[in-house]
């Protein structure tokens, strides 16, 4: 038994507790509270206080791609024309990085998630077994979803899925009770109507959790809405049949019944108020990406609108390559600076729901709130502890608005996952960090040569 102490305890589906504690009982949280009630309960814990911190669920990370790690600041020169970033990303992965390149860089992804106090991600791998090792190896929790290859042709679709099928088996078969498998079929613009059908039907039957790119960019919007544009120019070129549904992206997965298997949609940018309705009524998540949509350009969701109609949304970092920084807590910071500045706004996001996006909202739309997301008897000991001792941060009159408007990643001093600590007082537990930056290092001399 352990008992962990600070000035903040924020368990998030419960105000804030001055003085609180949270004891810990292996995997599980015993209780949360007052620190003098916790101790008087379990006097022979084992206990340590970290003064003047927040104590707060550990940060969900809803939306990665820590296979592209790598990547980090390489297409930057690119990244105002999204097909150029997407053909000088698909180029230089294919002719440059090994299988083992890739699998370093994800799990060096997955230490800077555990440095920034991210306990769990939704993270999405052509190369799914690069997130999965990294995950495990890395202590974290999350779904690593099995990504399609480039497959739009409704006449390769039987094939495709069962490439698909088979790739997501063999992760299938090494779960555990932290790192689980599902199925991303990339986005409207890269899948064909039948693929995306055969993947649905089959989430839906084997109870598999899935996730999309959805309304993410104006080139895909004009390919679903008015079958003109960049993509559909690739299409021609390649000889794809293409039909323009001529509806939003959004509409479109629900009319060929993706929006049954209740995906988690990563971006929704680009949606309108039945857009929003459709999300809702199916019960679909969204991984809101603030950062990486604006630095491509792409705009800001709305989201307070998602957040009023009810919808389980979390904060993504997409990748490092399109954001450059895993930081959950800069994600909340610039939602709700977006979020404030839209013309569109009714009212002002507040801290406190930052916070509770960036964790619960999270474990909601990965729909593992039963397990984590918040401090409570009986779930899983995911944990963040956060130092607000900074000059930068002091003083400290409300912990949310400090965690939200003053802190980062460099201020978290502990990353627990399941009771195990993964990261501690700037040292990494389970990754040797100095050989992964070595390793790092050799992989971007490659990159450039």
């Amino acid at each position: 038994m352990k008992i962990i102490s600070a000035r903040w305890v924020l368990p998030v589906a419960a105000g804030p507790i001055e003085g609180g504690a949270v004891a810990i009982d292996g995997e599980r949280i015993a209780a949360v509270g007052r620190f003098d009630e916790i101790a008087a309960r379990f006097p022979n814990a084992y206990r340590e206080d970290f003064g003047e911190a927040a104590v707060l669920p550990g940060l969900v990370n809803a939306h990665s791609h820590l296979e592209i790690t790598a990547m980090r600041g390489f297409l930057d020169d690119v990244e105002h024309d999204f097909f150029a970033w997407l053909m000088k990303l698909t180029k230089g992965r294919a002719e440059h990085l090994t299988e083992q390149d890739i699998e370093t860089a994800a799990l060096f992804g997955a230490l800077e998630a555990a440095r920034a106090g991210v306990t769990c991600l939704g993270d999405i791998g052509r190369m799914g077994s690069a997130g999965f090792k990294a995950l495990k190896a890395s202590g974290l929790r999350g779904i690593v979803f099995q990504e399609t290859e480039f497959s739009p042709d409704d006449k390769t679709a039987a094939e495709d899925f069962e490439k698909l099928k088979e790739k997501f088996l063999e992760l299938k078969a090494g779960e555990t009770r932290l790192v689980k498998a599902g199925l991303s079929p990339h986005a409207p613009y890269t899948v064909s109507a039948l693929l995306f059908r055969k993947i649905a039907d089959y989430a839906i039957e084997e109870n598999v959790k899935i996730s999309v790119h959805a309304a993410e960019s104006r080139e895909e919007q004009a390919l679903l809405e008015t079958g003109e544009g960049f993509f559909a120019d690739v299409y021609k070129k390649y000889g794809f049949e293409w039909l323009s549904p001529n509806c939003s992206p959004v509409e479109y997965l629900d009319r060929i019944g993706v929006l049954r298997a209740r995906p988690l949609l990563a971006h929704c940018i680009n949606v309108s108020e039945r857009d929003i309705e459709l999300i809702e009524k199916s019960g679909s998540g969204i991984a809101h990406c603030p950062k990486s949509n604006a630095k491509f350009g792409h705009g800001a969701a709305p989201l307070e609108k998602f957040l009023d109609a009810g919808i389980a949304v979390g904060f993504g970092s997409d990748s490092v390559a399109s954001n450059n920084a895993c930081d959950i807590l800069e994600e909340a910071r610039f939602a709700a600076l977006l979020a404030r500045t839209r013309p569109d706004k009714k009212r002002f996001l507040t801290a406190r729901e930052m916070i509770e996006t960036a964790t619960l909202g999270g474990a909601r739309a990965l729909g593992l709130a039963d397990e984590t997301g918040s401090l409570a008897p009986g779930k899983q000991a995911d944990i963040a502890v956060i130092s607000l001792s900074g000059a930068a941060q002091m003083p400290v009159f409300d912990p949310h608005t400090a965690l939200v408007f003053a802190s980062g990643a460099r201020d978290v001093l502990l990353t627990m996952v399941a009771g195990r600590e993964i990261f501690k007082n700037g040292k990494t537990i389970l990754i040797d960090e100095d050989a992964l930056k070595r390793e790092m290092r050799s992989i971007g001399r490659k990159l450039v040569s």
